[in-house]
């Protein structure tokens, strides 16, 4: 493993640690970055299904009072943990939730991804096209988040590190491939890295955001 993959890694980690924080000193979480976990290796899987599990139990007891957190992008990111990790079925807290605002059309982004899946894969076949979909339905998973975070324009200062955060992991994925690149003959897998570049593209914008909240030390607002 590389400094980059670590760094990809341990900055996944953070933003995971930086929202159960939130979650836990916080309650009301207006503005509150998504439950979205993209697995990057399978030690990653396995803390994503303990949380998963824990925010499943507290969703079916407490939905009502989910407030700010889109479940739109949630449930994309559910399903790429589902299509990605189909080998391993073969071989909540307490959250407000405000449905009102979250009402990006999140399933209009799967048939378009399943069919470019069909089209681009490394192999044709069910697990192969599964896994091909789940790379490009993350890419685009978290646009339902973004939006959300748009229309509240509520992003205190754990939302918008832990946002950061997973697209600061996903930047370092690429450098982790640059590196492999070049330091591993025949490592050249197209489908990942035009998809980890479009998911990285996607937070551009925040970022610019954020580094000017940050630089001009105001609090994160994105434009409507």
């Amino acid at each position: 493993m590389n400094i980059f993959r670590l760094a990809g890694d341990m900055t996944h980690l953070a933003s995971v640690l930086v929202l159960l924080l939130k979650i836990h000193t916080i309650k009301s979480c207006a503005g509150d970055g998504s439950f979205a976990i993209s697995l990057s290796d399978r030690g990653n899987c396995i803390i994503s299904v303990m949380l998963g599990s824990v925010m499943c139990i507290s969703q079916e007891t407490n939905l009502s009072r989910v407030y700010g957190v889109s479940l739109k992008t949630q449930e994309l990111y559910a399903i790429v943990f589902v299509t990605r990790y189909l080998d391993l079925f073969t071989d909540y807290i307490s959250l407000s939730y405000n449905k009102d605002q979250d009402t990006f059309r999140h399933y209009s982004l799967m048939l378009p991804c399943l069919f470019l899946a069909l089209i681009a894969n490394e192999k044709f076949s069910f697990k192969e096209v599964m896994w091909a979909f789940s790379l490009y339905l993350e890419a685009v998973a978290i646009l339902p988040q973004l939006v959300l975070l748009q229309r509240t324009r509520n992003i205190d200062n754990l939302t918008g590190q832990y946002v950061f955060l997973l697209g600061a992991y996903r930047a370092f994925y690429i450098l982790n491939w640059i590196y492999r690149f070049f330091t591993e003959p025949h490592y050249v897998h197209w489908i990942i890295w035009i998809s980890g570049l479009v998911q990285t593209l996607l937070y551009a914008d925040f970022f610019y955001y954020y580094f000017q909240s940050w630089k001009n030390n105001v609090k994160l607002e994105l434009p409507a």
